[in-house]
């Protein structure tokens, strides 16, 4: 295994993007959920940086990185990354992303085909047109107004409690504590999904993909089938279904994550450059 997790800062246009990076070989950049940081990769990482240059970013907007103004957008999550990438020399890699991150490493995937190696979207959603009315205001998770009665942090807690493995309380800790970074709207990236035409962009996709779901998060896991439809142009689609996993999927299920990503990255489809004819694998 590459050296101990560290913590770094990368300047772009935006300001400076905060990441976490651990191990050496081939880069593989990980996304995370609205309104999460890197450490929702925290028991992850380790798992995949024996082989693999492991990069957790703070996409702009959350975290420690630099903030961003509403209206917030998929593309400006994307082009952070992109900039992140830049500003630390990274010309090649895979990226997987969850819910929120999974938009975001597919518009990486649609914009810079020849820069990415691989794309792993964990709950990803589905953003098309009915997807884009539902939640025009945000989802249903995450919305809670600021009260001097502290009121607002127990609606952050009860919003997301549903959705969560128990025991919960350490999970909601270190989700609270994202939600509650400075700059930091919880609400607006689920907007910034709403605003993305994912129909649009999703066609543009060459990479190999490996669609990862969860089999308790009902926000996501119906998305699979018609994630799978629209990927007409990805050199090969996988799908992998970690049946306990929930919301917190990255965190509680990170060893079986771990193994669904390492073999799909080692796969032939991926590691072959001169693979021209898409090839479907389920």
């Amino acid at each position: 295994m590459g050296a101990n997790l560290r913590f770094a800062y990368a300047d772009t246009s935006f300001g400076q993007l905060h990441y976490a990076e651990q191990g050496d070989g081939p880069v593989l950049l990980l996304l995370h959920q609205t309104p999460r940081s890197w450490d929702e990769f925290r028991e992850l990482i380790p798992l995949l940086a024996d082989e693999h240059r492991v990069i957790a970013m703070d996409m702009v907007g959350f975290g420690a990185s630099a903030k961003l103004l509403a209206p917030q957008t998929i593309e400006l999550y994307a082009q952070g990354a992109w900039e992140l990438l830049d500003a630390i020399g990274v010309d090649h890699a895979a990226v997987l992303g969850h819910h929120t991150g999974a938009a975001v490493a597919l518009e990486l995937a649609a914009t810079g085909s020849e820069r990415i190696a691989a794309v792993v979207l964990s709950s990803c959603p589905w953003t098309d047109e009915r997807y884009r009315t539902d939640h025009a205001t945000g989802a249903g998770v995450d919305r809670a107004q600021q009260s001097e009665d502290g009121a607002h942090l127990r609606t952050l807690w009860e919003l997301r409690r549903p959705y969560y493995p128990a025991p919960v309380a350490g999970l909601l800790d270190r989700f609270v504590r994202d939600a509650l970074a400075p700059g930091v709207d919880p609400a607006e990236g689920h907007r910034a999904c709403a605003r993305y035409r994912m129909e649009d962009r999703i066609g543009s996709v060459t990479a190999p993909v490996l669609l990862i779901g969860a089999g308790e998060d009902p926000f996501s896991m119906p998305n699979l089938p018609v994630l799978s439809a629209h990927l007409t142009a990805a050199r090969s689609v996988r799908s992998a279904t970690i049946e306990n996993g929930t919301v917190a999927l990255i965190e509680r299920e990170a060893a079986a994550i771990a193994a669904v990503t390492r073999e799909f990255l080692a796969s032939t489809e991926v590691t072959r450059a001169d693979v021209n004819t898409v090839k479907r694998v389920h």
